[in-house]
């Protein structure tokens, strides 16, 4: 099969030259402290024209978040280092590094750093805009302290506020 030679565009075409691209290094991008978790926010709808927001994620031995389901995006995980237990509707994965999860919108979902160590997981968020509630909602970091584990009340608010981005939480059932 051939497919013959396909049209290559004129030098003046504004493809050769676009610049759009976006390009974030290892330090750039917004921290906040947010449920004992440090997240960094990499790229926003702001930056994407709405089609994404991408997080990088450090997580603490036993944190995470508690099952839930998004009413407006998909989520994927990527685990950049340590062992975590992701929960994907009513069954639990074991990923480590290298490995991927993707969730469509309304899929009940959660995770926990397993291992003794820090975790570190990419998420992309799509569409773009979710990335807003660490940035809303977050805290700025302290230089040389790790994030706290959050207080009770702090957990209140943050439940309140997770319905108003469209977020439901879906705790394990009782037997």
């Amino acid at each position: 099969m051939t497919f013959g030679t396909p049209a290559v565009p004129d030098k003046d075409d504004p493809r050769w030259t676009r610049r759009d691209g976006i390009f974030v290094r290892r330090d750039e991008g917004a921290t906040k402290w947010l449920n004992g978790d440090t997240t960094t926010v990499k790229l926003s709808s702001a930056q994407t024209g709405g089609a994404l927001g991408v997080l990088e994620t450090s997580v603490p031995p036993g944190g995470g978040a508690p099952p839930h389901s998004h009413g407006r995006e998909e989520e994927t995980f990527y685990v950049l280092s340590g062992d975590f237990g992701f929960v994907n509707g009513d069954e639990t994965i074991q990923a480590g590094p290298g490995d991927l999860l993707f969730i469509p919108r309304g899929n009940r979902h959660g995770f926990t750093n397993i291992g003794n160590l820090p975790g570190r997981l990419l998420v992309l968020i799509a569409p773009g805009g979710h990335e807003g509630f660490w940035l809303d909602n977050g805290t700025d970091p302290e230089p040389g302290r790790s994030a706290p584990a959050p207080t009770p009340q702090e957990l209140a608010a943050l439940a309140a506020e997770i319905a108003e981005h469209q977020v439901t939480l879906m705790p394990d059932r009782e037997p």
